[in-house]
């Protein structure tokens, strides 16, 4: 390690490990307070992944969702970043092993806290591995948003009415949250824009097909809600197949267990994540999903010093359950983990237990359409629970610059109906890769 006019030698060290929505509030938490703070992540900007799906349906541009790191640490004097990828991490030392810009960096700490978020689940699938699409960041969505407008070019041509069909037929697995806004939004961006730009296609319709393995939409939501979300996407026009998991995937098909054959080359996979790798590196037992099993104080069970939260972590709430991997559990632990952090480094106060307090819960499904879980658990759809999701995401957004620029796109497309992010930019051969769904199941950064 190389000390910089940031770094104080008599101070004590806390390394963050993911700049996601877990890793920005623990370093935020740490703004300003009498420690060195170093946060690492493989990219240089920080992702608003709810919004992924619009950038994958042209309705945002993928720099209005992301945030450079370094941006948002200006005046923080106790704060470094390094753009490196984490390749070891030796708890007995207290040392992390970075693959940085300027080669491999020993890091030593004080105190640790990983969150390293998820990646899609393929369940060992080699096939979904190679032919899906996930969205689980910039690179996933710019690819998505390439894929289907390079499509449509090939079906505008495309005289064999089947492959034409099939060209514009998208499947999205996946009834939760992710998968009804993929869904909902593939469809208005058909009948919006690309059904006017593509005029001259014939009678032939783009397709939208939301498939759930099980008998409901969003499993944690009550009933009422569950059977609004079909209604609304029904209506709209997108074909929801319940009680239908997925049995063969191919390039240019899927086949359902009941054996349903649906000719595609988009298939969406939105149907579970995973921790990232970087558990594994901890060499600690996991739990389901590869999560790291925690104490209520947020530290990894065995490890003392480091913390692990977001997607990463296995902490059960009092009914039993783990806590869902959502952005405002990462958020909430975030902060207690670097606070419980900065204790432990000062010999301050006891650590204090993970209490959730939980603000509810919502999706979108397309324009004026959305289901909420609010506040004391009261149910909201349709127009109120869109305008509440918009409101909360332009909220939450990092930046004053995105929040202009996204407010500015949601009233155009909402008043034009129009989507004007649909350019075609990955000609050149380094950009090819973003064609192609990579490998879900391994890791795509350390965004937690």
């Amino acid at each position: 390690m190389t000390p910089d006019a940031t770094t104080t030698a008599n101070r004590r060290r806390i390394i963050i490990i993911g700049a996601g929505f877990g890793g920005l509030y623990a370093a935020r938490s740490l703004n300003h307070q009498p420690v060195d703070v170093l946060l690492i992540d493989r990219h240089n900007y920080h992702t608003f992944t709810p919004l992924l799906y619009q950038v994958a349906t042209s309705g945002l541009e993928p720099e209005q969702i992301a945030y450079p790191v370094r941006g948002i640490f200006h005046g923080s004097p106790n704060i470094r970043f390094l753009l490196g990828t984490v390749t070891a991490i030796d708890a007995a030392t207290r040392r992390v092993i970075v693959e940085a810009e300027d080669g491999l960096r020993e890091e030593p700490y004080d105190a640790l806290i990983v969150a390293g978020g998820s990646v899609t689940n393929t369940f060992g699938n080699a096939d979904l591995e190679r032919h899906a699409f996930g969205l689980k960041d910039l690179q996933d969505a710019v690819g998505l948003r390439h894929h289907i407008l390079r499509l449509f070019e090939r079906a505008a041509w495309e005289e064999e009415a089947a492959l034409r069909q099939a060209l514009m037929t998208i499947v999205v697995v996946g009834g939760g949250p992710t998968g009804l806004e993929t869904a909902g939004a593939m469809l208005e961006l058909y009948r919006w824009v690309l059904r006017k730009d593509y005029a001259n296609m014939g009678e032939l319709h783009a397709r939208v097909i939301l498939v759930e393995a099980s008998d409901r939409l969003l499993a944690p939501y009550p009933a009422g809600l569950q059977q609004s979300a079909y209604e609304q996407l029904q209506s709209m026009g997108v074909e929801v197949m319940l009680n239908s998991p997925v049995d063969t995937v191919a390039a240019d098909h899927i086949t359902l267990k009941d054996g349903t054959h649906i000719p595609t080359h988009t298939l969406i996979w939105a149907a579970g994540v995973k921790a990232s790798p970087l558990a594994s590196l901890l060499g600690v037992p996991l739990a389901r999903g590869g999560r790291v099993p925690v104490s209520p104080t947020l530290e990894a069970l065995g490890l003392e010093g480091v913390y692990v939260i977001g997607d990463m972590a296995w902490l059960e709430d009092p009914s039993g359950q783990p806590y869902p991997m959502l952005a405002p559990v990462a958020q909430q632990q975030g902060i207690l983990a670097a606070r419980n952090a900065l204790n432990q480094v000062q010999g301050g106060a006891a650590p204090k237990p993970f209490q959730y307090q939980d603000r509810g819960t919502m999706a979108t499904i397309g324009r004026n359409r959305a289901v909420a879980w609010v506040f004391n658990r009261i149910p909201v759809s349709g127009f109120i629970a869109w305008v509440a999701w918009l409101g909360l995401h332009l909220m939450t957004l990092v930046g004053f610059r995105n929040r202009l620029g996204v407010l500015l796109n949601w009233a155009w497309n909402y008043l034009t109906y129009d989507r004007s992010v649909r350019i075609i930019l990955n000609q050149d051969e380094r950009m090819v890769e973003l064609e192609q769904p990579k490998e879900l199941g391994t890791p795509t950064g350390v965004n937690g």
